[in-house]
């Protein structure tokens, strides 16, 4: 079954003053090192939302599958839509979310989130109790979670309705959860 990643780099980054998408890290843009986690995770194909400065992200990686969400400053959710609809068209059978705004989620983590994909699959990242990213969406749920999706929500309230199907992944000792929400987190 193909495994899909889907990335989600369409907001302003207001708090942190520019889009997280055209963060550098480490040599590379934060949405390209996203990206470079979900290929080398093995994903067989990964999309990237992107909304706010759209042009200067694809200018700046040319090199991704990107789909603009035009309402992108409406929240998480529409991002989420669009993405699942650009997956809609392919032969994923599941998507691993990803926040470009996270960069200590890793290939490792990505791999046990995916290990557990089928179309039916709803899996989270864990870190010592607490559940995050990477998010696993099995193809029979994307409706479900297009319909739920509102604001800056995204899957959380789809997740918690169907709490008793969502399973929770380790991955703490391979990834970190930390979103870069200003810049002295980066720091």
């Amino acid at each position: 079954m193909e495994i899909a990643g889907l990335v989600l780099a369409a907001g302003a980054g207001r708090r942190y003053g520019m889009p997280k998408a055209l963060v550098p890290w480490h040599g590379r843009l934060l949405v390209q090192r996203t990206a470079d986690v979900a290929a080398e995770a093995g994903l067989a194909r990964t999309v990237v939302v992107v909304g706010a400065q759209a042009e200067r992200v694809r200018a700046a990686a040319p090199e991704l599958t990107l789909v603009e969400n035009p309402a992108w400053d409406t929240g998480m959710a529409s991002s989420l839509r669009a993405g699942l609809a650009a997956l809609g068209a392919t032969a994923a059978g599941a998507a691993v979310v990803l926040l470009v705004d996270m960069p200590g989620v890793t290939p490792a983590a990505v791999r046990r989130i995916a290990a557990y994909a089928t179309p039916s699959a709803l899996a989270m990242g864990g870190y010592a109790g607490r559940r995050s990213h990477p998010v696993l969406l099995g193809r029979d749920h994307w409706d479900g979670i297009a319909r739920s999706a509102s604001g800056d929500r995204g899957a959380r309230d789809y997740l918690r309705a169907h709490a008793g199907e969502v399973r929770v992944v380790p991955v703490g000792d391979v990834a970190d959860d930390t979103d870069l929400d200003v810049p002295a987190a980066h720091a």
